[in-house]
């Protein structure tokens, strides 16, 4: 049984695209121009982060436009997985990033250079740029709250780095401009572990999706919980979850008294149905109603077990 999604889900996980983007592409232009005036490779390191923000942003933006499709004939389960390839494609970019931006600080280190003007543009750009990231977290935030969406939570992900690239390099202009020239390469690796660090965060969750990974432990256990308190449930076994896109889908076998109507068994699992469900912002419960005699239930069998 499926949870209709709610019905302005599909809006906003489109609007938190189009954000990602817009905002990408305003960093992009101020960086530049920080980064004629003050020539600093940790200046460069965010454009750099930034030009990838847009390409990863805009992956994102087809990827979501994809996994929003409804399900058709060649693709029963809907196109939700979409999500976790745009995943890895944003975390091969990251990545690429970071690799060409530490080539840059060693080179930086072994030719070092100090800066002389530019320290109030670089400083003001960096923090104009932490508002603007501040502003799109924050919609962000809100958008995987009501959906959930795999997609948008790498897009944030990527995004919280670039706060603390940010601030890092404004400590890396003051101490570069007062003669402590090695500081700027010295943030720029750092910056580029760090994003390399990001980028394997996404990309490891990213391969959970696509390889069918359970869902977190806390959600199964609300799982259970819903089964061992209904009245008429004995217990169930053979719980199967995983998540694709916004949808997660939930399977077990349910025990019920074998002295139940075919009737009154379904009736059960229906309810169950919906109350696991109701859990999720889209889900699809499939139950399978296994009889089991009260007076002696499998001993094997507990509510619970696979937690």
């Amino acid at each position: 049984m499926m949870l209709p999604q709610h019905s302005n889900a599909a809006d906003l996980m489109r609007w938190a695209t189009y954000a990602s983007v817009t905002t990408a592409l305003i960093l992009i232009f101020v960086k530049i121009i920080a980064w004629f005036i003050t020539d600093s490779v940790s200046v460069l390191a965010t454009l750099l982060d930034s030009s990838l923000d847009v390409l990863a942003s805009a992956l994102n933006l087809i990827a979501v436009k994809h996994a929003l499709e409804p399900a058709d004939n060649e693709h029963r389960f809907g196109h939700g997985k979409a999500e976790a390839l745009s995943g890895v494609g944003q975390a091969m970019f990251i990545a690429g990033s970071a690799g060409f931006l530490l080539l840059q600080a060693i080179g930086r280190i072994i030719n070092p250079q100090e800066m002389t003007t530019g320290l109030e543009v670089g400083v003001g750009v960096m923090v104009f740029s932490m508002v603007m990231t501040l502003a799109l977290l924050s919609f962000q935030k809100y958008v995987v709250q009501q959906t959930g969406s795999t997609a948008i939570k790498a897009d944030a992900l990527h995004y919280k780095t670039d706060l603390l690239v940010n601030g890092s390099v404004i400590v890396a202009l003051f101490l570069t401009f007062y003669g402590w020239s090695y500081f700027d390469a010295i943030f720029g690796i750092g910056i580029a572990i760090f994003i390399l660090y990001s980028a394997w965060e996404i990309l490891r969750e990213s391969i959970d999706l696509l390889m069918d990974h359970e869902i977190g432990n806390d959600e199964r256990e609300k799982i259970a919980n819903i089964v061992s308190t209904h009245p008429d449930t004995i217990g169930y076994h053979d719980l199967r979850t995983r998540r694709s896109g916004t949808r997660v889908f939930v399977q077990l076998h349910l025990e019920l008294d074998a002295a139940l109507t075919l009737a009154a068994a379904h009736a059960i699992a229906d309810k169950v149905e919906k109350d696991i469900a109701a859990l999720f912002v889209d889900a699809e419960v499939m139950i399978h109603e296994d009889p089991v005699n009260s007076d002696h239930p499998n001993d094997d069998i507990q509510v619970g077990n696979e937690i």
